[in-house]
C-alpha cells in the first residue's frame, strides 16, 4: 500500500490488549483495531476498547459480531455456568472454545482486505488462566496456517502473528504499558464486570490483574464494585 506498516490489532478492552495496541503504535504501525461482540457476559469491555483507542489516538475499533454464545460451553458465554471466584486447577470453565482461533481468523481476513501482513494479539502464557489458545504452540501453529491459507502467503509474502506479551509477566506488561502511556483505568479485565465496567475483584482475571499491579509496585487503578 505504501511505506507505512499496517497492522490489525485485536483489542478486547482489557489490560493486555491495551498494552499491545500501544506497543504496535510505538513500533510505527498504522493500527487497525478489531474488537468482538461474541456473546460475552457484558459489553463493558467493548466500551473500554473504544476508550483505549481514543486515549491512544488510533482509529476506533471495528466491532464484529460472532455469536459464540450460541455454542455455549463457557462461563463467559453461558449465564448458567458460574464464574469461579477461587483458584481452580486445569483449564477453567472461563475458557471459551476456539475463541482465539476465531478471532485470529477474522483478524487474518481483515489483514488481507487491508493489505496488512501483521496481526497483533495480547495473549500471555506466564501470568494467565491456562487457556490452550494462549500458548506459544498455538501462535506458531496459527502463523503457519496463515501462510498456507492466504493470498499473501501463497504469493511469497509473509503473514506475521505478533504476540509480544507471550513470555512477559503481568508486572512486566504493566510497566511496559505505563511507559507507553496506557491509562489502565480505562481498561476492563473482569469476567463479570457491571455494565459500567466495575470489577468484581474476585474472579481469576481480577486476581491476576491485582497481583500484577502489586508486583509492579504501582497503584491499581481498577474500579471495583465495593
Amino acid at each position: 500500500m505504501s511505506a507505512i506498516k499496517h497492522a490489525v490489532v485485536l483489542v478486547s478492552g482489557g489490560l493486555d490488549s491495551a498494552t499491545v495496541l500501544a506497543m504496535a503504535k510505538s513500533l510505527g504501525y498504522q493500527c487497525h483495531p478489531l474488537s468482538f461482540d461474541y456473546g460475552q457476559r457484558h459489553l463493558a469491555e467493548i466500551t473500554a476498547a473504544f476508550a483505549v483507542c481514543r486515549h491512544l489516538e488510533v482509529p476506533m475499533p471495528r466491532v464484529v459480531r460472532v455469536e459464540l454464545g450460541a455454542l455455549g460451553g463457557s462461563a463467559l458465554t453461558d449465564a448458567a455456568i458460574a464464574i469461579p471466584e477461587a483458584p481452580t486447577t486445569g483449564i477453567p470453565v472461563t475458557y471459551v472454545p476456539a475463541r482465539n482461533t476465531v478471532f485470529l481468523s477474522l483478524g487474518l481476513a481483515l489483514a488481507e482486505v487491508l493489505g496488512a501482513e501483521d496481526i497483533f494479539i495480547g495473549v500471555n502464557a506466564v501470568d494467565y488462566s491456562g487457556y490452550p489458545d494462549c500458548r506459544p504452540e498455538f501462535i506458531a501453529a496459527f502463523e503457519r496456517l496463515a501462510n498456507v491459507a492466504t493470498k499473501v502467503g501463497v504469493e511469497g509474502g509473509m503473514m506475521n502473528i505478533r504476540a509480544p506479551l507471550l513470555h512477559m509477566t503481568k508486572a512486566g506488561i504493566i510497566h511496559t504499558g505505563t511507559a507507553l502511556g496506557v491509562d489502565y483505568a480505562l481498561t476492563v479485565s473482569c469476567y463479570q464486570a457491571t455494565d459500567e465496567g466495575l470489577a468484581c475483584g474476585r474472579c481469576d482475571s481480577c486476581r491476576i490483574r491485582a497481583e500484577g499491579f502489586q508486583q509492579a509496585g504501582l497503584p491499581d487503578p481498577t474500579r471495583y464494585r465495593d
